[in-house]
């Protein structure tokens, strides 16, 4: 089991290094603890060892899993496997190791490149961010994104979709990104950037296909034609590339935001987006943003809210959140409401790297969770219902919304 796509800090602000040279772990303070992952699929007796090299001398390092501990010596300047020693598992699910050093002669106490878990338990299946490919220690860290994608009508011509989002307490978890309206060409929802800094977020994708904003041509670029009081406007890269806006906001656990996103062609070639943004029980509107997208044309397709850490240094952190009184209205000024939603989940999940993602309705809301290293796992493909909110229909009136 490779350590580079499967390691954590205990305390995450201390980050993990990764050598370049063979994807080794090492590490100099004893003070640190790391945590490394895996998964069984049945109770198991297994082995433990590590395969690691010592640069210099002897280092001697704490290695335990629940109550069980080993006091191992590793010795050698080449790669090799050290055994740590049995461990007996009681239950199916994820498995926490965790690595402290207590001495060492040189400048680090090992570079240890895999965890070797071995057992003579018929049939064991043991489970862990596998390989690299397609960058997979990074996307493996970060863990699994998941989506609920609503059911439309699919004979209307959708032009505002609007979800009301919550965030439970002890759930608002570094690196989330709760997206609360996501359709074909962009997003918009809520992030968690820092420990003092939280954000609103809207993007729209540039229909050129690109990881650079710089290598857009200028007749495919985002313009922006809008923004509210203290929104950011600029460019993003990396997963796409296009227009972003976003406005530092302190917003809190435990209280419900409403997102409204208006999606409608703007002439025979171009398509404009608006997002709002407010709490609910107060309903003040605040503008986002107004982009144009060229070469679309098009109104609200796949209308659907996600989670994702952006952070791989808190993959191992569960995070969660409500979605509820989702609706969609058309051309006409017709509310439609969503009541149902199909879960799916981004390579990570879907290629068994890490199984840790939920998702479901519960009364008048679905649900979404995803890391930390619980045990459930949601089925991709599900179609979940939630209890109807036709008594909270929206009440917007469009033609009073700051634009």
């Amino acid at each position: 089991m490779p350590v580079a796509g499967n390691i954590y800090s205990i305390d995450p602000e201390h980050e993990v290094r990764i050598s370049r040279r063979g994807s080794n772990f090492s590490w100099s303070n004893a003070g640190d603890r790391y945590s490394i992952y895996f998964r069984v699929d049945q109770p198991a007796e297994v082995e433990l060892s590590l395969n690691a090299l010592i640069p210099e001398g002897t280092s001697r390092l704490l290695v335990s899993s629940g109550d069980q501990k080993w006091n191992i010596t590793l010795t050698g300047n080449e790669l090799k496997n050290h055994v740590v020693g049995k461990l007996k598992i009681t239950e199916p699910g994820y498995v926490r190791v965790d690595l402290q050093g207590e001495a060492r002669a040189g400048k680090v106490f090992a570079e240890i490149a895999n965890v070797v878990v071995t057992s003579e338990t018929p049939g064991l299946k043991v489970e862990y961010v596998r390989n690299n490919e397609g960058n997979m220690f990074y996307w493996g860290r970060r863990g699994p994104s998941v989506h609920l994608t609503y059911q439309m009508p699919k004979e209307i011509k959708a032009q505002y979709g609007y979800s009301e989002l919550t965030v439970p307490a002890g759930q608002d978890t570094m690196g989330s990104y709760f997206m609360a309206n996501g359709f074909g060409e962009g997003y918009f929802g809520i992030q968690v950037n820092g420990p003092n800094e939280r954000r609103v977020l809207f993007s729209i994708w540039s229909p050129f296909s690109t990881d650079n904003p710089k290598d857009i041509p200028e007749d495919q670029r985002i313009v922006k034609l809008a923004s509210g009081a203290n929104v950011r406007v600029g460019e993003f890269g990396n997963e796409g590339s296009g227009g972003q806006s976003f406005m530092v906001y302190p917003w809190k656990a435990d209280v419900t935001y409403s997102f409204l996103t208006e999606v409608k062609p703007d002439g025979p070639d171009s398509t404009l987006y608006t997002s709002w943004f407010c709490e609910k029980d107060k309903q003040d509107w605040k503008l986002m943003a107004s982009f144009r997208r060229p070469k679309t044309q098009t109104y609200l397709k796949r209308f659907h809210s996600f989670l994702e850490n952006f952070n791989p240094s808190y993959g191992h952190k569960t995070r969660g959140a409500l979605y509820g009184n989702v609706w969609v209205c058309d051309v006409d000024g017709q509310w439609h409401e969503c009541t149902q939603a199909r879960f799916s989940v981004d390579p990570t999940g879907g290629g068994r790297h890490r199984l840790d993602y939920n998702g479901g309705a519960k009364g008048t809301q679905f649900f979404m969770s995803n890391c930390g290293f619980f045990n459930e796992t949601g089925k991709v493909g599900e179609i979940f219902t939630r209890e109807s909110t036709a008594d909270q229909k929206p009440a917007i009136k469009f033609d009073e919304l700051p634009r």
